[in-house]
């Protein structure tokens, strides 16, 4: 698709601003104590003031009032950008759900967090029910006019720095597994919820929650109680848009890498970027990355136009295509830089770490690709 003049000056804004803030992986390490937190403070404060968060959520409840093409350019051009935000992204999915099925005070609450650059979670997975929601397992009891829940959630990125957990929990055992799901906004600093964090090879970003005798009041059920599973189904969907149009950035940034260091790096008395080898390796990445692209945004002008027949489709393609296609890019170019590669000056090695997860998260690509294949009838 072709941006609108508002458009091009908005992804050109947002790319000055990655620029000028976290280009370098000493800037970034100033941000983030050394690369030990996954969000920066200063990056979502400063992201808050100039209007660029929650872009594509309702005016009226505080957000942008843009569409979801300006939703993925933002997201696009801070991925590129490496702004230490990546917990935006954990919020925009859970606010799809509260849009749809919320009442106007948690919308409000929501999507008024997220323009102020404050951060929300999403909790779905349990020990036993990763790939598999409908083995959710942890219990929320209806008491009078409270529910109690007890149990264990996991991998649920930034509940250490959320405001609140959107927490899928099972309220009714006696029918199917997808039967007897309830949503829940549970504030972080509830009693009775321990976050533990989880170590990976990133900074902090996925929890353990262990929630014992957690009380919340029935008005805390986002949508109808037992009904959840409807209720996540066109979340996911946004989700993998979502993922897939942070990855497309990912995978610019590292193709963006290491085209400056083949023009600038010599073997052999001439820059490598003059072998035939290594311009074909790096025009490979530039065609699918560029079809990509054209993809995301297809999915993304299509939801602004109100057309989501194909979205559950589209988004897991998307998802897939893209996750695979970060990684991939990131360990070619890698390779094409050699022990340079490695080096965390250059940033190449921070790039390859961060794009071994998305292919897990949010759904497995192997989920995708069930999905996919389910839709065609297979």
């Amino acid at each position: 698709m072709r941006f609108t003049d508002e458009q091009q000056e908005f992804a050109a804004a947002v790319r000055d601003f990655c620029d000028s803030h976290c280009r370098t992986h000493q800037q970034r390490d100033a941000l983030t104590e050394n690369g030990t937190l996954a969000n920066s403070p200063v990056i979502l404060e400063k992201l808050a003031g100039l209007g660029w968060l929650a872009v594509s959520l309702p005016e009226q409840y505080g957000g942008g009032g843009a569409g979801m093409v300006e939703e993925v350019i933002f997201l696009e051009e801070t991925s590129r950008g490496l702004a230490p935000i990546t917990a935006y992204s954990t919020g925009l999915t859970a606010a799809q759900s509260y849009l749809r099925y919320g009442t106007d005070e948690q919308k409000r609450t929501i999507v008024a967090n997220m323009a102020a650059g404050k951060l929300e979670a999403i909790s779905l997975s349990e020990p036993g029910a990763g790939s598999d929601l409908g083995g959710v397992r942890i219990k929320a009891q209806r008491v009078d006019d409270h529910y109690v829940i007890n149990g264990q959630k996991t991998w649920c990125s930034a509940a250490h720095v959320a405001e609140n957990i959107l927490l899928l929990a099972r309220t009714d055992a006696s029918g199917t597994k997808h039967q007897g799901l309830t949503l829940f906004m549970v504030p972080t600093n509830v009693d009775g919820l321990e976050i533990r964090g989880i170590e990976t090879m990133e900074a902090r970003t996925v929890n353990d929650l262990f929630f014992t005798n957690v009380e919340v009041p029935a008005s805390a059920v986002v949508g109808e109680p037992d009904r959840a599973w409807k209720h996540l189904m066109r979340g996911l969907s946004v989700e993998r848009l979502i993922i897939a149009a942070m990855s497309l950035g990912a995978a610019e940034r590292s193709l963006d890498d290491v085209i400056a260091y083949v023009k600038e790096r010599e073997q052999f008395g001439r820059t490598i970027s003059s072998f035939q080898a290594v311009r074909h390796r790096i025009a490979n990445l530039a065609t699918e990355i560029a079809a990509s692209r054209s993809f995301v945004y297809d999915i993304a002008s299509g939801i602004d136009a109100g057309d989501e027949a194909n979205l559950s489709t589209e988004s897991s393609m998307a998802k897939l295509k893209c996750t695979e296609l970060a990684k991939a890019t990131a360990l070619e170019a890698m390779q094409l830089m050699g022990g340079y590669g490695y080096a965390r000056e250059y940033g190449m090695e921070e790039q390859v770490r961060k794009a071994l997860a998305p292919p897990i998260y949010g759904g497995t690509n192997e989920i995708q690709r069930e999905i996919i294949s389910k839709n065609l009838g297979l």
